[in-house]
């Protein structure tokens, strides 16, 4: 893992085959995960970087690396930047590399529909030559908690909430295995 996290700190995307199993291996620690985990303070909050590598470089290089920093990813790691696949690729690593140090959370592109729109597709077939890693992707954005609290006291969602929905425990109780539907809490 840290050979591949390296190699993508250096803006190299990662071989197809790897990308695969690193989807897999993440599977297996986000599906422990609660819908809404609980993260000790001190954290840093990372707000959408939607492919910025370059941009997510600099916030390590000033908050600092994990593990020495804990970070709180919020969403919203594809489309719109030309480096959606390095950006995505490089948070999952880091989760898979220090699963208690770095939360990841789904973001409204963390979508097979909105990342059709928006570039990851076209990028990872640009980069890929077939759409097999954004398939890859797309199915481990299903896994992703919805949101997170710090020390149980600040709520942090990716966007907004629904109505229908009045609690944290309440959300604790939703299926996220799925893409996020188009309508419903």
């Amino acid at each position: 893992l840290d050979r591949q996290i390296s190699s993508v700190m250096d803006c190299n995307p990662l071989l197809e085959d790897e990308v695969i199993r690193l989807c897999e291996k993440t599977k297996e620690i986000l599906q422990r995960d609660q819908n809404v985990p609980n993260i000790a303070a001190p954290v840093t909050v990372v707000g959408d970087i939607h492919g910025q590598f370059y941009d997510l470089l600099e916030l390590f290089r000033i908050g600092g690396r994990a593990p020495d920093t804990n970070y709180l990813f919020m969403g919203d790691y594809v489309d719109r930047g030309y480096y959606s696949v390095e950006c995505v690729t490089l948070v999952v690593l880091l989760k898979l590399r220090y699963p208690h140090r770095v939360t990841i959370l789904r973001g409204n592109h963390e979508s097979r529909q909105i990342t059709q729109v928006y570039g990851f597709y076209d990028e990872c077939v640009r980069k890929y030559g077939s759409a097999n890693v954004w398939k890859c992707f797309t199915d481990l954005f299903d896994f992703l908690p919805l949101a997170a609290t710090i020390d149980k006291q600040l709520f942090c969602p990716h966007g907004g909430l629904s109505p229908s929905l009045d609690t944290v425990a309440q959300m604790q109780q939703l299926e996220r295995f799925q893409e996020i539907p188009h309508e419903g809490p």
